[in-house]
């Protein structure tokens, strides 16, 4: 008896336990969405998933708090209601690993907008607005076995993908992709959304990010970036997933590709390769940041001034591929991030590593126009160039309080690249009489060192908005190149006949550094609640070198006489002060930023060789001002000014001598002033997700007074000579006006555009003030149509006009008629067969200055069969530029030159290929593999 008492007792606990620990809690807050309006006596049902059943009903008290306690495990749906507004309405499940839900801010929405906020499809929220966020629900698209992220949110209205995987949404362009919050391999988004498999993602949200700054103190600075942020299910978090590629190809083409992620919990760890020379370079659109860019900028946006590490043309290899030459191409990556300490701390690294060798020719025809007559020149290039590069980053950020943070970056890159170049350029005169030819080689070899840190603390004060923040910046970067120049140009006279020489053999060597140490003190002070003050005060000391030195030979291969003439040693110092301040109002849905910084740069540069000094003071002013007005969540109109005195570079103000091309030589103007350029920017953008229609119209227009323009003076013999010279009564001026609208209409998202662009510029030419005028206008038509399972097709085509006009030579025109166009589609056959082909248009036109058209169209297919039940392994063969018509082409003009090239690029080729998906997740994830 007291033994089954006992049990009896047993039993009644395991059930009370088992019980308890089925009990969840739901809870949050309603408001109104536009005026933060309380909500309070607002009704919340829980509902059955399963058949709309009522579970619990509660009103949300005065403050419009709500709770519903003792809720058991199972899948639900949250409804939530008030008169005159739009239905909150979510689906989730409660279990073992999701005790309770608080939804935080419930912002309900008119119904006067309802159409176009709110969208309820089918049985689930396909699409939820949420404050300024967008969040899509990927369980009612269409998923594939195996489909990635790009497949996925290919389907969402508003957004679109381009062949090379770049996205636009919403209209904007340069979309940041996070994966749960946080980087991913850093600025690639393509290493997200070809990579992770749909079925992972639980929720895909859409925001303006706002920069650390604003999203610190609360004040709209109007920096954002459109942000897609993915969402992992809690059972993708543990296990591991990825995709491995092979394909060998006619004429030795072949390629590779390996990615591998590990996730368990809040770590996540991820590598990649790449290698092959299809023109891939890497995983993603932004292949050009993996590799980076030679050299410096002149200019920075506070007014200090930089030595360039590629000055004299030796080292124009940056690593990118833009299509020119044949690559090839290897590359590869670690990601790890990590949070812990009740996500207090926070670890996010990468490093890359990879090599890419381009190899190619290039034809390049230019007309130069002169008051006097014309040149025509014709040369052909030959280039070997090879570049390896390694980079590190990380990015630690801690939360010492509740009101104080650090967040540390650290990156560093090692360089070393390679290059030669050819180059072989015949010149005539208007009458087709010979006027020179010139041969040059350049080889170099150099080594680039770079290092930047940067510190973020903030502190939040006891007054609500009243914030302190410091930024601090150190970066180094160090170019040591050593190469060899050989030159040989030959002039003539009007008969033809050879009457000078001028030949070059030299052994450079270049060491440059720049030394730039940054900070900024920001205080924001909340006048009213409406009213905001942030005020700033920032010292930066710039410190660079630049030693460049070139021998001429003594005896055959041996370079040991030092040339004055084309050797310099300069030594560049400056210290800038620079303060604002800027008034943020924001009341209801409008945001008005005022504000101006100014500069004072103290800029000193000595001349080592010959012990001379060159000393400038100067205040740059940088006005800014912004205006914005949200009509509801998804449109908003924007106004923006920034204005900026730009000082003349130091090539500008004392030119480093170079000799790397003789028939162009460039003089300093120590007497330059500076100039002010206007900006002014406008957007307006609306977008209605029930018809899957977004609306935008954009444009920018600035102009510059005081500008430094090229004064060009170009000799009989074709000899040109460059000094920059001020024009106080023109003022060059541009715009750029786009717009578009798209809409889902029977099944078919439907869009037309419009791009326009013009500009007059200015230039002396033999000492005769030429103005270059072009303007450009692309209409557009882009069409996109999906059926599940059976086909799918994307395009988008249209015309274009351009015109540029010199004033010194109207009768040579670069006027002309262009097309443009692509489409790309997918068919699924039976047998798990699917065909993918794309084919891409361009054409230009005939111009006064050049009497040939140009007309290409490079068509790829791709035949593919997919094995086993999870379609995860997939067989290939692809055709590429199955008509042999891909012709490297560009055509150009600016200042009075127009230029046409042809170069090397990828002809026809066919490819076999095998892809393998392979995935174990845990949380009773079924293995693909």
């Amino acid at each position: 008896m007291k033994r089954l008492l006992l049990s009896v007792c047993f039993l009644i606990f395991c059930f009370v336990s088992s019980r308890a620990q089925n009990q969840h809690t739901i809870k949050g807050r309603v408001i109104d969405t536009a005026s933060t309006t309380i909500l309070g006596n607002t009704s919340v049902s829980l509902l059955n998933a399963k058949d709309s059943t009522m579970v619990k009903f509660t009103r949300a008290l005065d403050n419009g708090m709500f709770e519903l306690t003792n809720i058991r495990n199972g899948k639900y749906i949250l409804l939530v209601s008030y008169p005159k507004y739009a239905d909150f309405v979510d689906h989730f499940t409660l279990d073992s690993t999701k005790k309770d839900v608080d939804y935080g801010k419930i912002n309900l929405t008119g119904k006067a907008q309802i159409l176009a906020d709110v969208i309820i499809k089918g049985n689930r929220s396909a699409i939820k607005i949420k404050g300024d966020t967008t969040e899509f629900d990927p369980q009612a698209y269409n998923i594939e076995p195996n489909a990635k992220v790009e497949d996925l949110i290919k389907q969402f209205p508003g957004i679109q993908i381009d062949k090379d995987g770049k996205i636009t949404a919403q209209g904007q362009t340069n979309v940041k992709v996070l994966v749960d919050g946080e980087e991913f391999f850093g600025d690639d988004p393509t290493l997200v959304t070809k990579n992770i498999r749909a079925d992972m993602v639980d929720k895909v949200q859409l925001y303006d990010k706002k920069s650390d700054q604003a999203t610190f103190t609360g004040v709209d600075d109007g920096e954002k970036t459109k942000t897609l942020n993915i969402k992992l299910k809690e059972n993708a978090k543990n296990g591991y997933f990825g995709k491995a590629v092979g394909g060998v190809g006619t004429d030795d083409f072949y390629q590779g590709e390996l990615m591998f992620n590990k996730f368990t919990g809040k770590k996540k760890f991820s590598a990649y390769g790449v290698l092959g020379n299809t023109g891939k370079v890497g995983l993603g659109w932004q292949d050009s940041q993996k590799y980076g860019s030679s050299g410096a900028g002149t200019v920075s946006d506070d007014g200090g001034i930089y030595f360039s590490g590629s000055g004299d043309d030796l080292d124009s290899f940056g690593g990118q591929y833009n299509g020119q030459g044949i690559p090839v191409a290897r590359s590869g990556g670690v990601h790890f991030d990590n949070k812990w300490n009740n996500d207090k701390e926070s670890l996010n690294t990468n490093y890359k590593i990879g090599s890419l060798r381009v190899v190619g020719e290039r034809a390049t025809i230019s007309q130069n126009n002169l008051a006097s007559g014309i040149i025509n020149s014709n040369s052909s290039q030959t280039f070997d160039n090879d570049i390896f590069r390694q980079k590190l980053d990380a990015t630690y950020e801690i939360k010492l309080d509740t009101t104080l943070t650090l967040k540390v970056n650290v990156d560093g890159t090692l360089k070393h690249s390679t290059t030669f170049n050819d180059y072989a350029t015949l010149s005539t005169r208007g009458d087709n009489s010979l006027l020179n030819t010139s041969a040059r080689k350049l080889t170099n070899d150099g080594d680039d060192k770079i290092f930047n840190i940067n510190a973020f603390l903030t502190k939040r004060l006891k007054k609500k908005g009243r914030t302190l923040s410091l930024n601090l910046n150190q970066s180094i970067t160090n170019t040591k190149t050593e190469g060899y120049l050989n030159s040989e140009n030959k002039f003539f006279n009007t008969a033809g006949v050879q009457d000078s020489v001028v030949n070059v053999d030299q052994y450079k060597v270049n060491n440059i550094t720049n030394n730039v140490f940054k900070s900024n003190l920001a205080y924001t002070e909340p006048i009213t609640t409406s009213l905001t003050l942030v005020v700033n005060y920032g010292l930066n000391l710039i410190n660079g070198r630049s030693d460049r030195k070139s021998f001429n030979q003594s005896l055959p291969g041996r370079y040991d006489i030092f040339d004055t003439q084309f050797s310099n040693d300069y030594q560049l110092d400056q210290v800038i002060n620079q303060g604002g301040a800027v008034f943020n109002y924001k009341k209801g849905k409008a945001l008005v930023n005022i504000g101006s910084k100014f500069s004072s740069v103290n800029f000193k540069q000595e001349d080592l060789y010959n012990n001379k000094t060159y000393d400038r003071k100067f205040i740059n002013y940088m006005p800014q001002a912004m205006y914005q007005y949200n009509f509801s969540q998804q449109k908003y109109f924007r106004l923006n000014y920034n204005g900026n005195t730009n000082q003349p570079s130091l090539d500008q103000i004392q030119p480093i001598r170079v000799n790397t091309d003789p028939l162009n030589i460039t003089l300093g103007n120590p007497d330059l002033r500076p100039s002010f350029r206007s900006n002014l920017n406008a957007r307006y953008s609306s977008y209605k997700v029930l018809t899957s229609q977004s609306i935008y119209i954009g444009g920018s227009y600035s102009f510059t007074n005081n500008p430094i323009v090229s004064n060009v003076i170009t000799d009989a013999a074709g000899k040109s000579t460059y000094q920059s010279v001020n024009i106080s009564d023109k003022t060059p001026a541009s715009y750029n006006i786009y717009s578009g609208i798209d809409r889902k209409l029977l099944g078919i998202t439907m869009g037309v555009g419009l791009n326009m662009f013009g500009s007059n510029s200015y230039n002396y030419i033999n000492n005769v003030l030429n103005e270059t005028k072009s303007t450009s206008y692309s209409p557009t038509i882009n069409i996109q149509k999906y059926v599940e399972k059976k086909f799918s097709v994307y395009a988008y085509f249209g015309p274009s006009y351009s015109t540029t006009e010199a004033s010194v030579q109207k009768a040579f025109n670069s006027n002309g008629w262009g097309a443009f166009g692509y489409i790309s589609g997918s068919v699924q056959l039976p047998g798990k067969f699917e065909i993918n082909t794309s084919g891409d248009y361009n054409y230009r036109g005939k111009t006064q200055a050049f009497n040939e058209s140009f007309t290409q169209f490079l068509w790829n297919a791709t035949l593919s069969k997919k094995f086993f039940k999870a379609q995860n392994l997939k067989t290939s063969v692809t055709g590429f530029d199955l008509l042999n018509q891909n012709q490297g082409f560009n055509r150009s003009a600016s200042n009075g030159n127009i230029t046409q090239s042809t170069y090397t690029t990828i002809r026809r080729y066919f490819m076999f290929s095998v892809s393998w998906d392979f995935s174990k997740m845990g949380g009773g994830a079924k293995p693909q593999n």
